[in-house]
């Protein structure tokens, strides 16, 4: 097949697949906008606005979101790999740290329980890592608008393909792949935005298809209009260039031959150039033939909501809470329309006229005396406590359905009358939520999982990661993916990646923390740590705290540290 022809195929594929997934998109859109607050109101008659919106879509999704980031755990399937599993657990922590998972996450707490789920794309780009590195993983947050699935499959893992679309500038396309689309226009704004957008001729639509190959491997072919940018049929693989002229690999733009034209060609094996030296000691010798790390994995992860069969994505909570919401903003409107109807009246005898001056005192002119029992004043006040009772009834109904008690909310429980009766309250909140919480943590363990596949395949300069804190320091070692290289009975090489992905559930949401510094504030009272008045004590104590992230814990840790290496210098030289 050629190179129009694929053009072609996956043209039609993604035409078809829209064309099933046409529904979803417009669903995503009011989802979207009830959440911004939008004020028309749907009905099965037409749409019309409303003059008064309280958005308990807003509040009640502001009320989920979580601001924890899940840790990694990883577990050896051997005891022989436990130091192994130990350092990909602190290299993942570590990349936690770097990658803007902060920003993804919060992202992430808004767009799963609006749309009922979204993406995690994981990638290596080789692009970044600076020079001393062969690149770095990235991890992007997708909206589910972005990423179209294969039609009539729900599972990601079971699709023989699935497409993404992305907006992306002409000058990024033509630094990436090298082709010029400085004639093309965007072909679906929406990728990029909900409602209205601006118009760029700077942006195109970068559609980016990963696919199942014949043998089973990753594939990716990637265009833009009717311009393919990108054609890898096993992306995952090593990709190596090939010198046309002498046929030597080659790592620069240009070959130490002098040619600059290449072959790029996928690789199931290299032959070591040079001696490889693992962290134990041992050594790979250069001439050995080993073979190249596949992950051969979709690299989208989908966090779902609430799991719903037949679904690719979750349940949505706005869909939950989209007739309450409805009727809010009608009760809403018909409350203000009420009151702003409301008001004073004056009834004065027909004929009579007042002075219209600036005077404080102002001057009726009746035509009678008997008509003064003729002036009055009415004051109209409707009656909207009804309306105002039942606008909650439907909001306390919204609540219930999502599973927000006050005390989760933070506002006044009158049913608990302690801060531990809060606290239960809470908890008894947070455990409905907690299905939520478990597919988020089964999201997590993915992308890990994934993650440390990238890393495996192509991460060639070795990686220095925090591993630790001991009571010197901070304890470092270096991530080096020949470390998984091993040798079977058969005397091949093959790379270990037997170990199991999971997150640590003792990770704390922020609010929680306070909990852990009181307890731990209590096991140090009570000599949990030693002798609450000697220094290797309160070193544990203030190390604890610093895991914790309580404010300024390293500080004083640090503090700790200097003074006892003082006093012990001082006592030694009393001693001399």
């Amino acid at each position: 097949m050629n190179k129009r022809e694929k053009l072609s195929l996956w043209q039609d594929r993604l035409y078809n697949s829209l064309s099933a997934y046409s529904s979803d998109l417009s669903d995503m859109d009011r989802r979207e906008a009830l959440y911004c607050g939008t004020h028309t109101i749907y009905s099965a008659v037409g749409a019309k606005n409303a003059s008064c919106v309280r958005n308990i879509v807003s509040e009640l999704i502001e009320a989920e979101a979580e601001t924890t980031i899940p840790r990694p755990k990883v577990t050896a399937r051997r005891k022989a790999d436990e130091k192994k599993a130990e350092l990909v657990e602190a290299f993942l922590i570590n990349e936690l740290d770097r990658l803007p998972f902060e920003t993804i996450n919060d992202m992430d707490e808004r767009t799963t329980p609006i749309q009922g789920g979204d993406f995690f794309l994981v990638e290596w780009d080789i692009t970044k890592g600076g020079h001393s590195s062969d690149g770095e993983l990235t991890v992007t947050l997708l909206h589910p608008k972005q990423v179209i699935p294969q039609c009539g499959v729900t599972d990601i893992k079971e699709m023989d393909y699935i497409i993404i679309q992305t907006a992306k500038t002409k000058a990024f396309i033509k630094r990436m792949f090298g082709v010029s689309v400085d004639k093309e226009y965007e072909e679906n704004p929406d990728v990029r935005s909900t409602g209205d957008y601006a118009f760029s001729e700077d942006i195109v639509t970068l559609n980016t298809a990963y696919y199942r190959n014949a043998d089973g491997k990753i594939g990716r072919f990637r265009w833009v209009n009717d311009v393919v940018v990108e054609d890898i049929e096993n992306y995952q693989s090593r990709q190596l260039r090939y010198c046309d002229n002498c046929g030597a690999v080659c790592y620069e733009d240009e070959c130490s031959c002098g040619c600059r034209s290449f072959t790029v060609k996928a690789e199931k094996s290299e032959i070591l150039a040079s001696d490889v030296v693992c962290s134990d000691g041992s050594v790979i010798k250069k001439g050995t033939k080993i073979p190249f790390y596949s992950p051969d994995v979709m690299p989208l992860v989908l966090r779902k909501n609430v799991s719903v069969f037949g679904k690719l994505l979750g349940d949505s909570d706005v869909d939950k809470i989209t007739d309450q919401q409805e009727l809010i903003k009608k009760l809403g409107s018909k409350i203000q329309e009420k009151l702003l109807k409301g008001g004073s009246y004056v009834t004065f005898p027909r004929g009579a006229s007042i002075r219209k001056t600036d005077e404080e005192l102002k001057v009726i002119e009746l035509n009678n005396i008997s008509d003064k029992q003729l002036i009055d004043v009415l004051n109209i006040q409707p009656d909207i406590s009804r309306d105002m009772e039942y606008q909650e009834r439907v909001y306390e109904a919204a609540r219930q359905t999502v599973g927000i008690t006050d005390s989760y909310q933070g506002r006044y429980d009158p049913t608990a009358t302690s801060g531990k009766a809060k606290q239960i309250a809470a908890e008894q909140s947070a455990g409905r939520l907690e299905g939520k919480r478990v597919m988020k943590r089964a999201a997590y363990a993915e992308v890990f999982e994934i993650m440390f596949r990238f890393l495996l395949a192509y991460a060639d300069t070795g990686v220095t990661v925090k591993a630790g804190q001991t009571e010197t320091g901070n304890e470092y070692r270096t991530f080096n993916r020949y470390d998984f290289l091993e040798m079977d009975d058969a005397g091949e090489y093959y790379w270990n990646d037997e170990f199991l992905f999971s997150v640590d559930s003792s990770t704390l949401p922020a609010g929680n923390r306070e909990l852990m510094w009181k307890e731990a504030k209590e096991n140090f009272s009570n000599g949990a740590y030693g002798n609450p008045s000697e220094d290797s004590a309160r070193l544990l104590y203030w190390t604890e705290l610093e895991r914790l992230h309580y404010p300024h814990a390293k500080e004083v840790r640090d503090s700790i540290i200097k003074n006892a290496e003082q006093a012990k210098n001082e006592n030694q030289t009393r001693e001399e």
